[in-house]
């Protein structure tokens, strides 16, 4: 390179304004994107999908849906709600991850950060230029303040339609704790005008997505199965009665309640997961 052109770019690299390498979306499993970038993950953590016990409909559903994905097909948007703790982003990770395992190349995750929504239109832009490979945008535990309309009409122009659309090689999976993602109001109910109008409205957002499945809390042999399923591999021996009190003193029964329980086995066993 020319003296003068090497010294140049040392300056502006200096003063900061040397435009940033390109991303490199092809050599890891998984992404976060920070709003200003990506930054690579070397390693999707996720349970093995027959760890997740309890979510058998859910579990086919969204495993077939990222092997499509991975493959080229038709597949949808995602969106999984309901109960707390229940393995909605587990299942998500453990679908891409078995997606992986016939072509790794095939398909990566990326999760967007909560603070990242409003630039998901320039994650968009920087996947269209991607060939080859498919991508399954991540955002979990999503949910919108009281009022907030724009966030809302953003993901809906994401999802279908609009000028700022996903790319057709990139699909959306989103998990919140309500189906309607937006906070509902028990005053929706009184309103004299109409009520339904309005629930409607809120309902909208989720009926974008081609794949809506509920999750609801676990039945006693769910969680237990859910225990068995984390203990096993583990070598770690456990009564149902133990694992019972566990979850009563936590005031719920589901998977995240399970793992923990697990993890104080490992404690007292003097062992590491």
């Amino acid at each position: 390179m020319d003296p003068l052109a090497r010294i140049a770019a040392a300056l502006e690299r200096m003063a900061g304004i040397a435009p940033p390498p390109p991303a490199d979306w092809l050599g890891a499993p998984a992404y976060l994107w920070t709003g200003t970038g990506p930054r690579a993950v070397p390693s999707i953590e996720a349970p093995m999908l027959d760890q997740l016990c309890g979510l058998d409909v859910q579990k086919a559903a969204v495993a077939e849906n990222a092997r499509r994905l991975a493959q080229g097909h038709a597949a949808h948007d995602i969106l999984l709600w309901g109960a707390r703790g229940m393995g909605k982003s587990a299942l998500v990770r453990a679908s891409v991850r078995a997606a992986q395992a016939p072509d790794p190349a095939a398909l990566a995750l990326v999760q967007v950060a909560t603070d990242a929504l409003a630039a998901l239109p320039d994650l968009f832009a920087s996947l269209h230029e991607v060939t080859g490979r498919r991508f399954l945008v991540f955002i979990d535990d999503l949910g919108f303040a009281e009022g907030d309309d724009v966030g809302p009409r953003h993901l809906r122009s994401w999802l279908e339609g609009g000028v700022e659309a996903r790319p057709a090689h990139v699909r959306l999976a989103v998990t919140a704790n309500h189906r309607a993602i937006l906070a509902r109001q028990a005053a929706e109910q009184d309103d004299p005008l109409n009520p339904r109008d309005a629930i409607d409205d809120r309902l909208a957002l989720a009926d974008r997505f081609g794949l809506s499945l509920g999750f609801h809390a676990a039945s006693q042999q769910d969680y237990l199965a859910m225990v068995a399923a984390y203990a096993g591999p583990a070598g770690l021996a456990f009564t149902a009665a133990d694992a019972l009190e566990w979850a009563k003193r936590r005031g719920a029964r589901s998977g995240r309640v399970a793992y923990h329980y697990v993890t104080e086995l490992a404690g007292r066993a003097g062992r590491a997961l």
